[in-house]
């Protein structure tokens, strides 16, 4: 379904048809531990969003129960270091690590989901090297918000300067980056959203997850949209399609989009959405799209 969108393709972009594999590699976060600060974003329930098949194995072995529990064909496998921060350790930890998901038999690369304030030129140049030896290697940053009393509200210990950085340097060292994007954190309107697609533009991006927020329980976040939950754009399908739509006509067409929705267990959150399937939404945008006669970065062209 491209044609109006630029979507995420990998047999596109690296003319195999390959499979995310989520693991857990063993890492913490400084905004748990104290190396940032403690307690975590306020939207963060790290259980919420890697699979339960991860739990108490090794990293190997994360990865052969990952290629069961997906069941799908493929040309290879990348090992998507999702949970916490991916580069929070010392470069010989990661290097072991990384080098035991990429012994495992099908796998051709790594996807190293990790913060900006985690990385640095040493870790940069250990996952270039990676990408030297003929390893698909991608970063994927935490954006969140492009603005800073955004982040300093969500508690997230880094402002957006870190991110421009982190995105410059791993673009110097010759790596493509990724970034994720939630929409709807509090404070911020709908017009911040949309002119937020501006700021995403000017960063070397070369692709984007969108988030609807969803507000975990137990979290921090569940208890300030409890106690002031008119500082929250809440917005039903519909609505956040039609924000979509109005971003995605302001993007860079180069910038592809990897996702346009998270999907959380509906134990962990009360499913505002129901049952929606992620593929529905993205069926709905591309019908919004048509229907607008528009297209991704439609307004950067001067459409």
């Amino acid at each position: 379904m491209g044609g109006r969108i630029n979507l995420l393709n990998y047999r596109e972009r690296y003319g195999r048809r390959l499979q995310r594999l989520p693991v857990d590699g063993g890492f913490v976060c400084p905004n748990r531990d104290g190396g940032v600060s403690v307690g975590g974003c306020t939207f963060c329930d790290n259980d919420a969003f890697h699979p339960g098949y991860t739990r108490g194995k090794s990293i190997a072995a994360q990865i052969e129960a990952g290629k069961a529990f997906f069941n799908r064909p493929a040309d290879g496998y990348l090992a998507y270091f999702q949970a916490f921060s991916g580069t929070y350790a010392d470069v010989s930890t990661l290097e072991r690590r990384y080098a035991e998901a990429l012994s495992v038999p099908g796998v051709c690369g790594i996807v190293v989901g990790t913060r900006p304030d985690c990385i640095d030129r040493e870790k940069l140049r250990l996952l270039a090297s990676l990408k030297a030896q003929g390893y698909v290697v991608e970063l994927e940053y935490g954006i969140e918000s492009v603005y800073d009393e955004t982040l300093r509200r969500v508690n997230r210990g880094h402002d957006f300067a870190c991110t421009r950085q982190a995105f410059e340097m791993t673009r110097e060292e010759g790596l493509d980056a990724g970034g994720h994007v939630i929409l709807g954190l509090p404070g911020e309107t709908r017009e911040m959203l949309v002119a937020e697609a501006d700021i995403l533009n000017s960063l070397p991006v070369s692709y984007l997850k969108f988030h609807q927020l969803q507000i975990i329980k137990g979290t921090a976040m569940s208890r300030e949209f409890r106690d002031v939950p008119g500082d929250f754009l809440r917005l039903g399908p519909d609505a956040y399609i039609g924000l979509l739509a109005d971003i995605i006509e302001r993007l860079r067409p180069d910038i592809a989009i990897g996702r346009i929705v998270s999907s959380v267990p509906p134990r962990f959150t009360d499913a505002p959405w129901g049952l929606l399937r992620p593929d529905e939404l993205l069926k709905r945008l591309h019908l919004c799209l048509e229907e607008r006669q528009s297209f991704q970065g439609m307004r950067v062209l001067g459409g």
